[in-house]
């Protein structure tokens, strides 16, 4: 049986009043996620171990089974393998977002909308000024790049500027959590305000400015951490002879090298609410004529509610639903609504943590999960939401068992 994970990433939500109590999921028209739920089984699951920040690498990571304790090393490693930069033993990598201040506030953690293009310029022209032979930036996607510090000492608090919109950045400046980091914690203080110095007067920001958007006005390096050691998928699952992984997010395509997934890109796939939602769904039916395991990871849900916004988080559940969900059951001949034969596809729908709207940031809540294979008996739920899967036959799930669950279902 092939075995196809689609992962909406930050899709759940709490009780909105607004939408007379109801989640998103609750209030949301979603007929094909509801009919997975109603012919799979479903459940929860903390995708977030107790101790650990609810990001996304641990989140993600986790889905597929990784021991936190074992693996965990922060973002800036995954950024790493994304976009092909090797890593020596002594190499701290983080995660170095472009963000936008507003006087004493971080307005935004990603510029409001910042391209690969644009931030390219920007990440040359810092590492003109700031590389020397301890300090290297490089490009990544969008907002995300990566910063790369010989010999630094991880043991550091960062704070994620998405965990702080409209916050005073100087109060959640990273810090020493042992005296040994110290030395390399003022190395990055002295980056950030370097880069605020270098940033104000550079042509693209005025052109940005001028045009109404946002500056990318500072650095905010994060996540940071060696390379870490995971078992690729493949060692341990016989079943999986090869595997891909979908995605516009650099550190998911991090987490999909590490595990021994090819990465599959899609042309105008954005990490964004504007997505190809058809795009992925079509990599994601190709792959699977050939991949025994595919990874299927979108982002727009995050974003939306980053930013706060109920209404698009809503046209991302929608399109998820009618967009990318509705086109894999018509195409990979499971039971759907239009008929069709099953053969042997397993799908798992979830997100990987809450990512509320009211609080714009992400929550370490048990997500709702749905597993459906042809011939699976399934337990009665009705509706994909966080209240329903609560009632659903696999009860909470942690760890490695949800993926043991799935890949051995």
């Amino acid at each position: 049986m092939k075995h196809l994970i689609i992962l909406c990433d930050g899709m759940a939500d709490w009780p909105v009043e607004a939408l007379g109590g109801k989640t998103l999921l609750q209030y949301a028209d979603t007929p094909h996620f509801d009919f997975l739920t109603r012919n799979g089984r479903c459940g929860m699951l903390k995708t977030v171990p107790d101790g650990f920040h609810p990001g996304s690498e641990v989140a993600n990571s986790s889905i597929l089974g990784y021991d936190q304790h074992l693996v965990y090393e922060g973002r800036g490693p995954l950024e790493a393998a994304s976009i092909g930069v090797e890593l020596a033993d002594d190499d701290l990598a983080l995660r170095c977002n472009f963000v936008c201040l507003e006087g004493d506030l971080l307005k935004n953690h990603s510029c409001g909308r910042l391209e690969t293009e644009e931030s390219d310029i920007l990440i040359k022209y810092l590492k003109e000024h700031l590389d020397n032979e301890r300090v290297h930036f490089y490009t990544g996607v969008q907002y995300r790049n990566l910063l790369v510090i010989k010999g630094g000492n991880k043991h550091l608090h960062c704070t994620p500027p998405h965990d702080i919109p409209l916050q005073p950045w100087r109060d959640n400046m990273l810090y020493a959590e042992v005296p040994e980091a110290e030395e390399t914690a003022q190395l990055l203080r002295d980056l950030i305000l370097k880069s605020q110095e270098l940033l104000k007067e550079h042509p693209l920001n005025k052109e940005r400015v001028a045009r109404g958007m946002d500056p990318a006005n500072s650095i905010w390096p994060w996540g940071g951490g060696y390379r870490p050691k995971m078992v690729p998928l493949t060692k341990r699952f016989p079943e999986i002879r090869s595997g891909a992984v979908i995605t516009a997010v650099d550190l998911i395509r991090g987490i999909g090298k590490y595990a021994g997934l090819r990465v599959i890109d899609v042309p105008g796939a954005t990490g964004l609410w504007d997505t190809n939602y058809e795009g992925k769904a079509q990599a994601a039916i190709e792959a699977l004529k050939t991949d025994d395991f595919v990874y299927l990871h979108i982002e727009a849900c995050d974003e939306a509610g980053h930013d706060g916004d109920l209404e698009l988080k809503l046209r991302c559940i929608d399109a998820l639903d009618q967009r990318l969900v509705k086109p894999i059951l018509e195409s990979v001949n499971t039971p759907s609504p239009r008929g069709g034969q099953g053969e042997g596809v397993a799908i798992a729908l979830l997100p990987d943590h809450p990512t509320p709207v009211a609080h714009r940031t992400h929550t370490n809540e048990p997500i709702p999960f749905c597993i459906y294979y042809p011939g699976i008996e399934a337990d009665g739920v009705q509706t994909f939401d966080e209240e329903a899967c609560q009632q659903g036959a696999y009860g909470t799930l942690e760890g490695d068992e949800f993926i043991e669950a799935f890949m051995y279902c």
